[in-house]
């Protein structure tokens, strides 16, 4: 019998906790449970509809097709403009409420976006998704993009989700790895990027990683519960990512089967299973079972079934239709006029000019040479929405002046003994055959070089790239590399003799010629076709040809966003690729006014070019209206407004490990470099000078006050980001070398000055105190300093703030973790149960942990004695030092029986010896590798 579709939770004026526990109460036991997957069935009884999490919003909406393709949000980073961000976040939401109104099952309202991981390093595959390195610059402009798509409230326009938590820079071996926070790296720079967008209700919704963080699973993270939803005012969503809880029993091995898995996540905090697609059946029937064998009680189910609920509500899906006018969008605000000119302004003010020596803005030249594989072309990232439209680099510059145009690309013939690779001339391409006698110019392919060895080829027949279907036959029928797995890139692997072998990237098969002269894939290395590569244009040399016939040459050159370096693959380097590097070094030789403009989703170590070139401009890839934005700004008709968010290296050898999380220990982001790097964190230049004095600071009511004067002595009007970065010169602990803390943006006329104010609060400046697990602003001199970036410091000034001292850590005050040392060698966090609690785990011999300036008892009052909670896979042993792990005086030793399971800690004690006096620094040290210490508690003895 169908119920009435009336009662409490249809009313409008009642709170929304009040709506939710009423709904909860009318659905039976399965029902709560189906709303714990992706997929939630409508409930027809109660006129509770379908429900889908998950419509792609990261710059603007995507994958359900054309819509406003706004620059990527590391381009939307550069702008440092919050207020923009917010705009592109609004415009975005506009158009899938557009969609949603049209097709709700394929566009659904809670919006995965944004991703709010700090760009730890260049590296990263996904670099293109975040907004910068900085947590705190991170943290805001997630925060706008965010209240952009929720919308002002108090209904939600869309429901965004922060992604991906917590500790998320690797592509490599994702799922299984783990990414290693020590506490202070935890609280000082990765929580710092997420709190904001959830402390202001902006973000409703949370999505975790894919990896481990100190050895458990994302997903299972405590940090969920304890910090997540503690920081929110409002009931969040915890969704999982896409077919990571299967990871849980498989990949990551953590629990025995997926009911034990899928209990321990719902317990963790996650409410919603993005698992097994549109298919919900499995996951819901492990989620019973999990309650059948005790493993979850119904009120662990209510639990989730009511964050799922609570987004629903303040979506507005059981008011009345249009109570607010947020469902009332037409279809037209896809792609409008208005959202078009958003697009131009986000990109015109994304382009960071890095380099300058006077060629911009160009003087209106008659003739411009625009050159390279990115100079008439717009790329779509995984994310990206498809493009309406596209203003190129060639385009926005043709329709100022007059413009040639060369990719400087090889055109090249492949050769085997059998005759020469063809390609069918059909626009809808077929398969490439191995043809005796074949004419040589009907044969040629383009090369396109996107670095890291891979390389596309396209089809001079018809135009279109080369890929292999999943036959393994390979075809010319492709409009570019595309799609999740990309198969149209391969690497040139030489052999002897100059010749090559063609090996597909995709699958790591090779290709060959069978019987007929179709080609293959083949998994035989020593089976595949040995091709001589026959050069019929050099695209370095024709490229240098038609720029010596300019005025200007503009070379485009950058990545393609799913080549080196994207969602399942991580960068190896940060190199050009060698082919466009060739091309521009021709360019240049050939005529020195050259501009290099670089299009991509991450930094380059683009040295030669600096050291060389005139000019150097950077951008992301900036959407539809790119074209037109960079010729505004290379014309000058708008100002380079841009600023790097990212720290520029000169080689991948100053990075640490990809893996190593520990940013603080590795000297990594520009907070702790100690390096000159090519392009310091919030670099950008201007076509006018600015002047900074008269800095005056003052702490008022909990706050910093800043303030300056700036002035534009150029000629011409400008746009300054004034950036204001502390520096901490005594601390118990190490400190960052410099550290952002605010900025303003001014815009002046020639000759122009305006006070300039940047104020932060005072418990900014707080370090995470190991020994106490909380903030601490320490008593200690510290320096304000303003300026144009990181390294570019105009005004410095002391800083003198009220702070206390961290005391010793004393004897009897209660226990320590080992996870809240000091210092460490050789040892890995890990978990100490499945559920929470974090231990150290010895890595390698002779590892080691510290915790600095213990206050032991006097001398002559007694000895100490220490108890440790430990578990040892094989045995072991733990010695206790003073002053130093390798040679400090000895004060006790325990020896740990073999406990092969990892979460059976047990507890030993033993007596210190009578060295341990006064105020000093005592060593845990693991004698050898699988030894585990969770607790550590000092006491007097008796």
């Amino acid at each position: 019998m169908t119920e009435p579709v009336t009662g409490t939770y249809r009313d409008p004026e009642l709170p929304v906790a009040d709506r939710v526990e009423d709904l909860l109460r009318r659905l039976t036991p399965d029902e709560r449970i189906g709303l714990l997957h992706q997929h939630q069935a409508p409930v027809e009884r109660l006129g509770l509809g379908a429900f889908r999490t998950g419509t792609e919003a990261l710059h603007g909406l995507a994958w359900l097709g054309p819509a406003t393709v706004f620059p990527q949000a590391v381009g939307l980073g550069s702008t440092w403009d919050p207020a923009l961000v917010r705009a592109v976040g609004a415009a975005t939401a506009e158009e899938v409420l557009a969609y949603h109104r049209k097709d709700p099952a394929a566009a659904g309202r809670n919006v995965w976006a944004p991703v709010v991981n700090p760009l730890r390093d260049p590296r990263w595959g996904r670099n293109e998704e975040g907004y910068a390195e900085d947590p705190w610059l991170t943290g805001l402009l997630g925060a706008a993009y965010a209240r952009g798509l929720a919308g002002p409230g108090p209904r939600l326009r869309t429901a965004p989700t922060l992604k991906h938590f917590l500790a998320y820079n690797n592509e490599t071996d994702r799922c299984t790895t783990s990414s290693n926070l020590p506490p202070r790296v935890l609280h000082e720079y990765e929580l710092p990027a997420f709190l904001p967008a959830l402390r202001a209700g902006a973000a409703v919704a949370v999505m975790p990683s894919y990896n481990l963080v100190n050895g458990r699973p994302a997903h299972l993270s405590p940090l969920i519960a304890e910090v997540l939803r503690a920081a929110a005012p409002d009931d969040i969503l915890v969704v999982s990512d896409a077919f990571a809880p299967g990871n849980l029993t498989a990949l990551q091995g953590f629990h025995p089967d997926p009911p034990t898995a899928y209990a321990h996540a719902i317990k963790a905090g996650l409410d919603s299973f993005t698992q097994d697609a549109d298919r919900p059946e499995a996951t819901l029937g492990h989620i019973r079972e999990a309650l059948r064998r005790g493993l979850l009680a119904p009120g662990d189910i209510d639990a989730a079934a009511r964050h799922a609920l609570s987004i629903r509500f303040r979506l507005g899906e059981f008011d009345p239709e249009d109570a607010d006018g947020s469902r009332a969008q037409d279809g037209d605000v896809v792609n409008s006029p208005a959202h078009q000119a958003l697009a131009r302004t986000a990109a015109t003010r994304s382009i960071v000019l890095l380099k300058n020596d006077g060629l911009l803005p160009l003087a209106r030249p008659r003739r411009v040479a625009v050159i390279g594989q990115l100079g008439d072309a717009l790329m779509e990232d995984w994310y990206s929405g498809t493009l309406p439209y596209s203003v190129t680099a060639r385009d926005g510059i043709a329709a100022r002046v007059e413009t040639v145009f060369h990719e400087g690309v090889d055109r090249v013939v492949l050769r085997t003994g059998s005759g020469r690779v063809t390609a069918d001339a059909d626009p809808a391409g077929g398969p490439l055959r191995v043809v005796a006698g074949a004419d040589r110019d009907s044969c040629a392919f383009d090369v396109f070089d996107w670095g890291g060895g891979a390389k596309a080829l396209r089809a001079a027949a018809n135009g279109r790239y080369l890929s292999a279907g999943e036959d393994g036959v390979l075809v010319n029928d492709q409009p570019g590399p595309a799609g999740w797995e990309v198969r149209q890139t391969f690497r040139f692997q030489e052999r002897p003799g100059g010749a090559v072998v063609l090996r597909h990237i995709a699958t790591g098969q090779y290709v060959t010629a069978a019987p007929g002269g179709t080609l293959v894939l083949t998994g035989d290395a020593d089976a595949a076709a040995v091709l001589t590569v026959e050069t019929l244009t050099d695209g370095a040399r024709a490229a240098a040809a038609l720029a010596a016939t300019a005025e200007v040459a503009v070379v485009v050159a950058g990545d393609h966003p799913l080549v080196n370096g994207r969602e399942t693959e991580d960068r190896a380097d940060l190199d050009l690729p060698a082919a466009q590097e060739r091309v521009l070094r021709a360019v240049h030789a050939a005529n020195p006014k050259t501009v290099l403009v670089l299009s991509s989703g991450y930094p380059f170590s683009a040295t030669w070019a600096d050291e060389t070139l005139p000019a150097v401009v950077w951008s992301a890839h900036g959407g539809q209206e790119y074209g037109n934005a960079l010729a505004d700004v290379l014309f000058g008709d708008a100002e380079p407004a841009g600023r790097l968010t990212q720290t520029w290296y000169r080689s991948a050898a100053e990075l640490p490990d990809l893996f190593d999380y520990d940013i603080i220990a590795s000297d990594a982001t520009y907070l702790y470099y100690r390096g000159n790097p090519l392009y310091p964190f919030g670099h950008g230049l201007s076509y006018t000078d600015f002047d900074y004095s008269g800095l005056q600071v003052a702490v008022v009511g909990g706050r910093v006050l800043a303030r300056a004067v700036v002035t534009n002595t150029g000629d011409r009007p400008g746009s300054e980001v004034v950036q204001c970065y502390t520096q901490q010169r005594r601390s118990r602990v190490k400190q960052p070398l410099r550290q952002l803390r605010g900025f303003a943006r001014v815009e002046l006329a020639p000759g122009e000055s305006r006070t300039v104010t940047i104020a932060f609060d005072l418990a900014d400046l707080a370090v995470w105190d190991v020994t106490r697990n909380r903030f601490v602003v320490e008593d200690a001199p510290r320096k304000i300093q303003l300026g144009r970036s990181a390294k570019d410091i105009r005004l410095r000034a002391p800083l003198d703030v009220p702070g206390e001292t961290i005391p010793p850590r004393s004897i009897g005050a209660g226990p320590w973790s080992a996870a809240d040392h000091d210092d460490y060698h050789g040892v890995t966090p890990c978990p100490a149960a499945p559920e929470r609690g974090e231990a150290v785990r010895s890595a390698e011999a002779d590892s080691w942990i510290a915790f600095r300036d213990v206050a032991f008892p006097p001398a002559g009052s007694g000895p100490a004695a220490v108890r440790v909670s430990a578990n040892a896979a094989s045995g072991g042993t733990l010695s206790l030092r003073l002053d130093d792990p390798l040679d400090g005086p000895l004060v006790g030793a325990l020896a740990l029986p073999p406990e092969p399971d990892r979460f059976a800690f047990a507890e030993y004690g033993c007596p210190l010896g009578e060295a341990a006096t006064g105020r000093r620094d005592l060593f845990v040290v693991f004698d050898q590798p699988g030894v585990a210490v969770a607790i550590l508690e000092a006491v007097p003895s008796g």
